[in-house]
């Protein structure tokens, strides 16, 4: 189930990327994330900041709505395969799946 308190009713149904910017996601990297997933801009896909996602220890973390696919520990690097893969592509990369909300998959 999604955490509820960074997401919004309209927010889960907009093409969006959430990266955490929460005091653990940043220690973590997250504001780099962030600016990567920016400068790499898809058509019809926001890439937002957002509050804790609930998931610290595992981050940086992103969702990918309306998808409702979680990535943990994103690295700033892997953020055009992100892009390319999974927001262009429409295939979610494995590997980087949350293992909390993506056991069959990881």
């Amino acid at each position: 189930m999604l955490p509820s308190s960074p997401l919004t009713k309209s927010s889960a149904n907009q093409k969006c990327v959430l990266i955490c910017q929460n005091r653990t996601c940043l220690s973590q990297g997250a504001a780099k994330v962030l600016t990567a997933f920016q400068t790499h801009p898809v058509p019809d896909y926001t890439a937002k900041q957002t509050g804790c996602l609930g998931q610290c220890g595992n981050g940086p973390m992103v969702l990918v709505l309306p998808d409702n696919v979680w990535y943990c520990r994103v690295q700033p690097e892997e953020v055009p395969a992100v892009v390319e893969r999974h927001l262009r592509g429409g295939q979610p990369i494995r590997a980087m799946l949350s293992p909390h909300f993506h056991e069959k998959f990881t």
